[in-house]
């Protein structure tokens, strides 16, 4: 192994996970440890951020053995969950209390009085999000509010995301944050340099806890050598939205991907200028190099491989994530059964924060394998209604790139060209998250020259054409948007 590689650090949701690259794209090795899922409450999720960095440092030792050594890596690239944050003490290193998912919902009655306070136009044009406690800033001011040794930290307190998190303990104390995960925090308008004044003080979140704002590539600092042998360059940040997109080599207009994980997260290029949407999707920062910003239109689904889990461990209807090919295949169609699958509310383009999920069109005809189709079905209902959103924001997608878990399942790739009219690539690699920060971090080390240097890292794989007839495709979707307005009759009664 003459040529030195690439180190990524993927922190994801329900695992944490490094990984070693070739520079020509070769996966090498991969070290993954999940992470603990915390329920305190209802709505709420949280993780152990001692854990996510302990757990990751481990992966990451894992792979550095693997490479040969510390000096036989050129570059540490970082993606994350992006929203989810985290408090800690500048001058122990400790986090305060545990980290906020970016699934979790405490923060939506302070979310409501924003928006009935009129606040929301203001920061939709300023950030491109709607208010909504999905992003970091609520969760933000919620620890200050409702944990004592936060507020109590004063000047030694430090707010931030997990890719902050993470390059603070490799580097002893570097408080960074890339544009992108900024882009994400509602803190930080699209087409400003730093963050917003304004912004900050609506939300009530001090400027001085937040890291600095860098580029998504560049030398941005060493690891302690005690970590990893030796100093590794951080050379790539990005969010795991953002990383996926890059890594689909999805970085001109018309080519979209969307990932099928815990959540479901499309991203479409739209250029240099910041955009606006009058759908209601995300304006947001694909990626800053050498201080030139990118932008993306995004839709988020809360809920997709979620739902899965939530079929096997709380329904027990089924006994592993990968039956539920075969189980949608048992049956025809889904027998007038719908699904909503609302459990941490709806996202892009409906954003209610307050929906719960539903189940409609039992019978004594239907059976297991109608409500495990009708699940998978919900997640091309929910993606026809994003394209739909997007072709009305003059972003239509003219091509449609797959990763993440969900994507694995060659039943759901079809559903989603048939439903969407649209051919589905998924790549041979779906590990693109990680691929994306590995080219990110290859840029930032000079391995590359630009982004689209990079993009033959890019893995190419299966294309599924549409094959479904059009008055069957018309009365999915004719199911689909009566059990939408059934939802939002129940909503209006309550």
């Amino acid at each position: 192994m003459s040529e030195r590689l690439l180190l990524v650090l993927d922190a994801g949701t329900t695992s944490t996970r490094a990984m070693l690259y070739a520079p020509d794209g070769a996966r090498i090795a991969t070290a993954q440890a999940d992470l603990t899922q915390y329920y305190p409450q209802p709505g709420w999720v949280e993780h152990d951020a001692a854990e996510i960095w302990t757990r990751t440092l481990a992966c990451a030792r894992r792979m550095v053995d693997r490479a040969g050594g510390a000096d036989r890596v050129a570059a540490i690239g970082i993606a994350n969950q992006r929203e989810t944050t985290v408090a800690w003490n500048r001058r122990t290193g400790d986090p305060i209390g545990r980290a906020i998912v970016w699934q979790d919902r405490r923060t939506a009655d302070h979310c409501a009085a924003l928006r009935e306070a009129g606040h929301e136009p203001l920061v939709q044009r300023r950030t491109g999000l709607v208010i909504d406690p999905y992003f970091s800033a609520t969760k933000m001011r919620w620890m200050i509010d409702h944990r004592p040794d936060v507020a109590a930290a004063g000047d030694g307190l430090a707010l931030g995301t997990v890719e902050s998190w993470l390059v603070w303990k490799l580097t002893g104390g570097l408080h960074i944050s890339d544009a992108g995960n900024a882009s994400r925090t509602q803190l930080m308008a699209l087409d400003g340099a730093g963050w917003d004044r304004d912004l900050c003080a609506l939300f009530g979140v001090p400027q001085a806890a937040l890291p600095e704002i860098v580029d998504n590539a560049g030398d941005f600092g060493a690891t302690l050598p005690e970590w990893l042998g030796g100093p590794i360059r951080v050379c790539g940040l990005a969010g795991d939205q953002q990383a996926a997109t890059i890594g689909q080599g999805c970085l001109a207009p018309g080519a979209v991907k969307a990932t099928l994980g815990t959540g479901a997260f499309v991203l479409a290029p739209v250029g240099e200028a910041a955009p606006t949407s009058a759908q209601r999707l995300l304006g947001t920062i694909l990626y800053q190099i050498a201080g030139r910003r990118h932008y993306a239109l995004e839709g988020s689904i809360f809920v997709a491989g979620s739902l899965i889990q939530w079929l096997r461990d709380r329904i027990g209807l089924i006994a592993a994530a990968a039956d539920t090919d075969a189980i949608a295949r048992s049956v025809p169609d889904n027998g007038g059964v719908f699904l909503l699958p609302a459990l941490s509310g709806l996202g892009a383009p409906h954003w209610r924060p307050e929906a719960t999920g539903m189940i409609v069109g039992l019978t004594h005809g239907a059976g297991r394998a109608h409500i495990v189709r009708a699940a998978l079905e919900s997640m091309a209902h929910q993606l026809h209604d994003l394209a739909a959103a997007f072709a009305a924001d003059g972003a239509p997608w003219r091509s449609l790139r797959i990763d993440g878990g969900m994507s694995a399942n060659d039943w759901i790739a079809q559903d989603v060209a048939d439903m969407l009219d649209l051919t589905v690539e998924r790549p041979g690699d779906v590990e693109t998250t990680a691929r994306g920060a590995a080219m990110l971090a290859g840029v930032g080390a000079g391995l590359f020259p630009s982004l689209a240097a990079a993009a033959g890292m890019a893995a190419t794989g299966m294309r599924f054409a549409p094959v479904l007839a059009a008055p069957v495709r018309a009365q999915r979707l004719a199911g689909w948007r009566a059990l939408l307005a059934q939802a939002a009759q129940g909503a209006a009664t309550d």
